[in-house]
């Protein structure tokens, strides 16, 4: 649980991040765009104040600094239309080749455009001192409309793609702690499943010795095939194990042998109490798969149901066949798990036991995602009524 609390904040760290980032570049930006919308409006009202001066020009008038001005724009679209909303002229418009053959239209569309957002000056070309002049029919002014450059929208669009990289540098960072994590997991796996098939190899063999020698010392025994079986089972999970530190290779098997074992194995083991029940089709359901290791699957299953009957109880394995997936449901009427729980029950040393190691449904997931390619989840689960474990694997 240590590491996957340490991928937890890591993770929270990383989007906090994200967020200090995003926050702090949308503020940056937003502050230069304004700053740089008014210096733009700064130069514009400058333009529209050249453009006056050179309708007004006369003999006195330094015409080489008004032209300097007007022609010093090459970045700012601008649109001057006269008071009739006529265009009569406009700089820095760019038009595909499908406008150019309208471009007069372009041009006007485009100019409303600007006003509607507020990018107009009106300038006067005659003074106006009065009111009654200003409200005549004498007042002539043009209209000098403007829009941002294109370096400006650029900036205004710049946050956004500095936040997708942001946000695609955290998906990614957070995919590789989880591939770390998986990594380690396995590794953990392999090195504990080699090695406890190897612990377990040395006396098995000498029991199975011990066991030759009783059944020729005292042939009549009955004791002694039971030992004989418990040391077959010991046999049996060392091989388990021995698989879980491999790639097993899946084989043609009967998935209602399977379960039948199982039922079998834990009618053996479990209390009188402890009804189970199995519906099985009439037909064999063949399926790749590594038999010895699909029964670990179902016996953890069964034995975590025996553990939340508190060892009384109906245990009720279903097989069935839906559309290409083989299902097998694994229900009991014990006291539920918990709905904050449901989403960390396959996790490595989760438990809710007083005594358990928190392994059972992870390696059981181990076994039904990584080697059969298929999925296991809780169907589903109320306190007080059971839980539903639903594995489906293609067939």
């Amino acid at each position: 649980m240590q590491w996957t609390d340490r991928i937890r904040q890591v993770k929270i760290i990383l989007v906090i991040i994200a967020i200090v980032i995003a926050v702090v570049s949308l503020l940056a930006s937003h502050y230069l765009v304004m700053d740089l919308q008014r210096e733009e409006r700064n130069k514009m009202e400058t333009w529209a104040m050249a453009l006056r001066a050179l309708s007004k020009a006369d003999t006195n008038t330094d015409l080489s600094l008004v032209l300097n001005v007007i022609q010093g724009n090459n970045t700012i679209p601008v649109i001057v239309m006269d008071a009739d909303r006529h265009v009569t002229d406009y700089r820095n418009i760019q038009m595909d080749t499908e406008t150019a053959d309208d471009s007069a239209e372009y041009v006007a569309r485009y100019a409303q455009s600007m006003i509607k957002h507020g990018h107009c000056i009106k300038i006067f070309l005659n003074d106006v001192k009065n009111d009654a002049l200003y409200h005549g029919n004498d007042v002539d002014y043009q209209l000098v409309c403007y829009d941002e450059s294109i370096m400006l929208k650029r900036l205004s669009q710049y946050p956004y793609w500095q936040l997708g990289i942001v946000l695609i540098f955290v998906v990614v960072a957070i995919f590789a702690l989880l591939a770390s994590k998986r990594a380690e997991q396995n590794k953990v796996w392999v090195g504990l499943s080699k090695e406890t098939a190897h612990q377990l190899g040395t006396p098995i063999s000498s029991l199975m010795a011990w066991v030759e020698i009783l059944k020729e010392n005292y042939p009549d025994d009955d004791l002694i095939p039971e030992m004989n079986k418990d040391v077959k089972r010991l046999e049996l999970i060392a091989d388990r194990f021995s698989k879980i530190g491999s790639l097993p290779e899946p084989v043609d098997a009967s998935m209602n042998d399977v379960l039948l074992h199982v039922v079998e194995y834990m009618n053996r083991r479990t209390s009188k109490k402890v009804d189970i029940e199995q519906h099985l089709p009439d037909h064999e359901i063949i399926v790749k798969m590594n038999a010895s290791l699909f029964e670990w699957v179902i016996e953890n299953l069964c034995k975590n149901a025996v553990d939340a009957m508190e060892g009384k109880g109906r245990i009720e394995l279903v097989l069935f066949e839906e559309g290409k997936y083989v299902v097998i449901e694994v229900t009991d009427n014990g006291k539920g798990i918990p709905k904050k729980d449901i989403k960390n029950v396959f996790m490595p040393g989760f438990t809710t036991k007083k005594r358990g190691w928190g392994l059972g449904l992870s390696l059981a997931r181990r076994i039904v995602e990584d080697y059969h390619k298929g999925r296991i989840f809780v169907k589903s689960s109320e306190l007080g009524v059971g839980t539903t474990f639903r594995i489906e694997i293609v067939a």
